[in-house]
């Protein structure tokens, strides 16, 4: 595990102000880490956890018996709860892992003073497990320090929220994202792009450019643009394929069809005012706007957006994406 603050990139103030505050002794029992995805509000966590548990004040060291075991991932003190896959329903933190989480924070330290615990994608409990962790917040018991990561703070209790010290992390500016993307030997050209398509968000630039995930763009514009020639028999067809590259790849496309209906949108304003994304095949996006009115795109981004939601479910993929691909073609 990473736990040197200059692996952080960016958020100079928010390093600052929670070095100065562990200093000074007065970090709250429970902090909420906010921020879209991929801008590394989990990796100031961590780090974050490391210095509490290191025996240096101005840590963590990463040389003592306490960070040395953190980077081997064996610290007897500190504990992680993400979300779990079952079978093939979405990922969830549940209660059975909160209750793990809560005997473990209950015992006493055995390697450092206290105990730290980080929960990733926090937004994922289910109600169960925030209930659960509510009471935790609320009569907290031993010297132990949660630390809540989410990229989407309107998804928990705001029970829990209030309980929480909340730190809020922002994107990246697009010319310091495409400087240091650059730096890791990435052309000038694709390291521009990609800071534009990942809106400031470095762990997306990276996916992108690790994952092909200029592919599932390009295909999600292949899709707007064969759209009106589209029956069903492409439909099932396309559906099908979809559905076997499983849940992330489909949520990746429907990202990307969202970004690209929002630059359309963009691109019907004369005075560009707006950033457009995909900035490669603007000329694309522009010569299709007679097919696609202001209502129809619209219309569009609320079927991706209810679709976003729909896909944290625990639905057929197949099916999912058939009746996702015919209501797109209906509209």
């Amino acid at each position: 595990m990473d736990i040197d603050w200059k692996g952080i990139i960016g958020h100079e103030e928010n390093i600052a102000r929670l070095r100065r505050m562990l200093r000074e002794g007065r970090l709250p029992h429970a902090l909420l880490f906010t921020g879209p995805e991929g801008v590394g509000k989990c990796r100031a966590a961590r780090t974050l956890a490391a210095a509490l548990l290191c025996g240096e004040p101005e840590g963590p060291c990463g040389k003592c018996p306490s960070c040395l075991a953190l980077r081997q991932d064996s610290h007897p003190d500190y504990y992680e709860v993400r979300p779990e896959s079952r079978g093939k329903g979405a990922r969830a933190i549940r209660i059975e892992q909160i209750r793990e989480m809560q005997a473990e924070a209950s015992r006493l330290p055995i390697l450092s003073h206290r105990r730290a615990v980080v929960i990733d994608d926090a937004e994922l409990m289910n109600e169960a497990a925030e209930n659960s962790l509510l009471k935790t917040l609320e009569e907290p018991t031993g010297q132990v320090t949660f630390l809540l990561v989410t990229g989407s703070r309107a998804s928990l209790l705001d029970t829990i929220i209030s309980r929480c010290m909340p730190v809020s992390f922002g994107m990246l500016p697009m010319d310091e994202l495409a400087g240091l993307l650059a730096c890791r030997g990435i052309s000038t050209a694709e390291a521009e792009e990609l800071a534009v398509l990942s809106d400031g968000s470095m762990g997306r630039a990276l996916a992108l450019h690790e994952n092909d995930g200029m592919k599932l763009r390009d295909d999600a514009m292949a899709f707007l643009e064969g759209l009106g020639a589209m029956d069903m028999g492409k439909i099932w067809l396309r559906g099908k394929d979809m559905g076997e590259q499983g849940r992330e790849k489909i949520s990746e496309w429907l990202m990307y069809l969202n970004m690209l209906l929002r630059d359309m949108l963009v691109l019907y304003e004369s005075d560009d005012s707006g950033i457009i994304y995909a900035r490669d095949i603007q000329r694309k996006l522009a010569d299709m706007l007679p097919e696609f009115p202001k209502g129809r795109i619209f219309q569009m981004l609320r079927l991706v957006k209810e679709s976003q939601c729909r896909l944290q479910a625990n639905v057929n993929l197949r099916l999912f994406m058939e009746g996702v691909l015919i209501r797109l073609k209906d509209i």
